[in-house]
């Protein structure tokens, strides 16, 4: 079974937050929206979610846990030409593919072998913050801590 992951994000966001965004079935559902690039969510049910790119996560998936987050780049056909695992209220490790690609699959979508840009994450131990890791550089962007690689 797919790792679930948690939101992880601010909890004002999350408070917020109402109906999920409903599945997508086809590219037809993704090229009607118009919009080159959507913030995505898998959810338990193995949904593919999608919203605007100026939406939160957490608000696309409904509040609930997520087997695979991030950002997806559309064609004007509904293809998927580049996604990523950018997203810093779950934090999805590059590990979560299979998850994403089973859910486009399922839809008929059109997809890239693996992530176009993978991301990834760490919590600082020393003050709590959530990283994105840049350039292997492993040190907390708040308090400059060491960060598990």
């Amino acid at each position: 079974m797919a790792r679930a992951y948690a939101y992880v994000g601010p909890a004002e966001l999350r408070a917020r937050v109402g109906d999920p965004a409903p599945p997508v079935a086809s590219a037809r559902d993704l090229a009607a929206l118009g919009e080159p690039i959507l913030t995505f969510v898998v959810t338990h049910d193995g949904a593919l979610r999608v919203a605007s790119r100026r939406s939160e996560h957490v608000a696309c998936a409904g509040g609930q846990d997520v087997l695979a987050a991030g950002e997806l780049f559309i064609s004007a056909t509904g293809a998927v030409t580049g996604a990523s695992n950018l997203s810093t209220g779950y934090c999805p490790a590059p590990a979560c593919w299979p998850a994403l690609a089973e859910a486009l699959d399922r839809a008929g979508i059109a997809h890239p072998p693996t992530w176009t840009h993978a991301f990834e994450f760490r919590r600082c131990d020393a003050c709590g913050e959530r990283n994105l890791i840049k350039d292997d550089h492993y040190a907390c962007a708040i308090c400059d801590a060491d960060l598990s690689h």
